[in-house]
């Protein structure tokens, strides 16, 4: 890559960098005044709560780092308390930003009729407990089903093309399982038994696979090395893949046996039936140089349109482009179902396919909410899944 490119980037992240640091202060400081500040806390808890708090934001900052240039018994030490961190903060900003928008419509009568003249039992002091124990119960609540194995969920989908002597054809995805920190080796195990045991025709991997350096995983991934689809596994990259080291980790993949898919495709053959697996690099590649990024020219080339075409492309927004191409059913992940909640719907802000069935055209969709968690170790009204998807005939549902 040439230097005027590598400094380019190197400003656009410095800038970005900044932006999140200043972003992560303000939040903080938020916080810190509504739960601390505003509630007067005597000496030393005033103090201490405040120490505290700075070095819970510091350590957001330190564990994408560590994950990646640290050792992982050092990295997991930066991961839990982090995670978790995280994972409280955002139901303390909900919380916090609803009661201030409360207060707000009523323009400040909450505030006047609660508070206690003279005395220490302030509406702030009681805002700071109810939101402080309110946020504690929910994250609780969360952590214990984002630790929680991922559900089975089962899904059919008619394809108009798709050959009927296919038909319920079987694929089981997982999708976003970032093996890192937190979740290891004994997950991904866990994992391919139970993939095993449903005796798939098919098996893909959508993305974000990892967490990390090749160095620190490739122990942790290599159960995936014993994944058994009747006609193969297959593996497209997500955009942790790339931040983790893209080419390495690919390396390793195949390495395990597993089909590496990047903007290309490969003809699968069943008996006299035949369609095409196209998969392609995640569009946030292309950031990183080295010719990664979304390419669905070149994903595409050289195929025959006739045939039936399943699309495997971590993010959905590739769903916008795809389906004004011949593809009959793409398979994405990416958006964790939005993981806690209300979170889902900031995340619609941005993709507009967060969960489950979607149709464009002649296209069918499905997104996973994924198989492990990112960041905070928690899941609110979106339970991980391991997603088998059969597929059905148009013809053979008319027929009968």
């Amino acid at each position: 890559m040439s230097s005027p490119k590598i400094l380019k980037r190197a400003i656009a992240a410095s800038l970005v960098a900044s932006a999140a640091c200043g972003l992560l202060f303000g939040l903080h400081y938020y916080i810190a005044k509504r739960l601390i500040l505003d509630s007067e806390l005597p000496e030393p808890w005033r103090g201490g709560l405040l120490a505290a708090l700075a070095i819970l934001g510091l350590s957001l900052v330190v564990q994408p780092f560590a994950e990646r240039f640290v050792s992982r018994p050092v990295a997991r030490f930066v991961a839990w308390p982090s995670s978790l961190w995280m994972g409280f903060a955002f139901y303390l900003l909900v919380l916090l930003a609803a009661t201030d928008a409360i207060w707000w419509l009523s323009g400040g009568a909450a505030r006047a009729a609660g508070e206690v003249s003279g005395g220490v039992w302030t509406t702030s002091v009681l805002r700071a407990a109810v939101v402080t124990v309110i946020a504690f119960a929910v994250g609780t609540f969360s952590l214990r089903s984002g630790l929680r194995p991922p559900d089975l969920r089962r899904v059919e989908i008619h394809l108009a093309r798709w050959p009927t002597r296919l038909d319920g054809f079987r694929i089981v995805q997982l999708s976003d399982i970032h093996i890192g920190p937190i979740l290891d080796g004994g997950f991904a195990r866990a994992l391919v038994e139970r993939v095993n045991a449903l005796a798939p025709d098919l098996v893909v991997i959508t993305g974000d696979l990892v967490d990390g350096a090749v160095k620190n995983l490739r122990h942790e991934v290599a159960p995936f090395g014993d994944l058994h689809g009747r006609l193969g596994v297959f593996f497209v990259t997500g955009n942790h893949d790339h931040y983790s080291g893209v080419r390495s980790w690919c390396d390793v993949v195949e390495q395990l046996g597993i089909n590496v898919l990047r903007n290309e495709w490969v003809e699968i053959r069943d008996g006299d039936s035949v369609f095409d697996i196209i998969g392609v690099d995640d569009h946030h590649g292309s950031h990183f140089g080295d010719g990664g990024g979304e390419d669905l020219v070149a994903a595409f080339d050289g195929r025959d349109p006739e045939r039936p075409a399943l699309l495997l492309a971590h993010d959905p927004s590739t769903f916008k482009r795809a389906s004004e191409l011949p593809v009959d059913l793409q398979i994405s992940g990416h958006t964790h179902g939005g993981q806690m909640w209300p979170f889902g719907y900031l995340v619609r802000l941005v993709v507009p396919f967060v969960a489950g069935r979607y149709r464009r055209g002649g296209s069918e969709l499905y997104v996973s909410s994924g198989a492990g968690f990112w960041g905070p170790p928690m899941r609110l009204f979106a339970p991980a899944e391991l997603t088998e998807i059969t597929l059905r005939s148009e013809c053979v549902a008319e027929a009968t």
